[in-house]
């Protein structure tokens, strides 16, 4: 994530020379501390351990998986932190309640102090917040976090394994990282995602071909596959869909509309996002609910929230053990000043995704109710 005003923008040279130093850097450190196969295979976690799993096998159970979804999330940026993280949630807790709650995870859980930013920038911002805070994530609810996204090496190969252990002692499960598939269970289910960013060294989604090959994986390790990306323009003027390749200060952040299809066609059962930091449309593609922006869901202190960029939402989906969508419920939520998030009596953010919908997807919009309900 990079944000939306004047303190959150690193230039997309300094990024690429950073990024391919840290591409070397990283690999390193993950297979030195154990961790590539990790990265190479497809995890599931729970209370911190981490197995391979076998391919899955037909079941003629009538179960269901039912998750919860938001967007873009960070806690602030040490040391500049909330006075309290455990209760930073506690407004939301409550509507994010689901047997699986996914988010996306801006920034890394490390100490380091050496960031991918020379001393010298006044326009390269990296965020760490106390390992410990992974634990607040899971008391909140949160068991899936993502790390396909610009800020989840920010703090190098350091970060990026403490950010790995943070999340494996608090029990949730990282999904996003390069070959990295994440697998959790909701009774005899198995529900994989599978993340992405235009990144080399996150799942790349400027690749398809790569995409395509790790989510028909994903169908064979899981009986429903969940996609999410980390893809599109930024800011209150990038809430349409464009259907064309998007880009971010200089920076190639891939075709939304395009990747999102392209992953249901691979198998994908249901495709969120985030990335613009605004809300977008949903849309049906053949007879998958695709949510193109989820929008910030926690940003202290650190990115603009105002106007339509203080609405965000929770979503949650439930599925049928083949992956098809049974139900889908959308809760307006609203961002104060400090980015912390409330829900929204007012359901500013439900008309808004609705009028966004109509306009991008038309008859193939999938359309919210005045009571959340999403129809199918």
């Amino acid at each position: 994530m990079v944000a939306r005003h004047a303190k959150g923008r690193a230039s997309f040279s300094v990024r690429r020379v950073v990024m391919a130093v840290l591409g070397v850097v990283v690999v390193a450190a993950l297979a030195a501390v154990g961790l590539a196969n990790v990265i190479h295979t497809t995890p599931t976690t729970t209370l911190g351990t981490t197995t391979t799993l076998a391919p899955v096998t037909t079941t003629t159970v009538s179960a269901r998986v039912a998750l919860a979804a938001v967007g873009d999330t960070e806690l602030g940026n040490t040391p500049q932190l909330p006075a309290n993280a455990a209760t930073y949630f506690d407004r939301v807790r409550a509507a994010l309640a689901a047997p699986i709650v996914f988010g996306n995870l801006e920034g890394t859980f490390t100490d380091a102090t050496t960031s991918k930013c020379a001393k010298s920038s006044s326009n390269c911002y990296a965020f760490k917040v106390p390992p410990s805070y992974a634990l607040d994530y899971r008391r909140a609810g949160f068991t899936v976090l993502n790390s396909a996204n610009n800020h989840s090496y920010d703090f190098g190969a350091a970060g990026l394994v403490a950010t790995s252990a943070a999340m494996r002692a608090a029990g949730i499960t990282q999904a996003g990282l390069p070959g990295q598939i994440g697998v959790v269970r909701e009774g005899p289910l198995r529900v994989a995602f599978v993340d992405f960013a235009p990144y080399g060294l996150t799942n790349n989604l400027l690749d398809p071909r790569s995409a395509t090959a790790l989510i028909e994986q994903a169908s064979r390790l899981a009986n429903v596959v969940v996609v999410y990306m980390h893809a599109g323009a930024e800011g209150a003027v990038a809430d349409h869909v464009t259907r064309h390749e998007e880009f971010f200060v200089g920076e190639d952040r891939g075709n939304p509309y395009a990747f999102a299809h392209l992953a249901v066609n691979a198998g994908a059962d249901l495709v969120i996002a985030s990335g613009p930091h605004v809300l977008r449309g949903l849309e049906w593609y053949r007879g998958h609910l695709i949510d193109y922006s989820l929008g910030d869901f926690a940003n202290y202190e650190n990115f603009s929230a105002s106007g339509s960029l203080a609405l965000s939402a929770i979503l949650h989906v439930t599925l049928s053990a083949s992956g098809g969508f049974v139900a889908g419920h959308f809760d307006s939520v609203l961002l104060a000043p400090s980015g912390a998030a409330s829900l929204d009596p007012n359901h500013d953010a439900l008309t808004f995704v609705n009028a966004l919908s109509r306009a991008d997807f038309g008859a193939n919009a999938a359309f919210i109710a005045p009571d959340g309900t999403i129809a199918h």
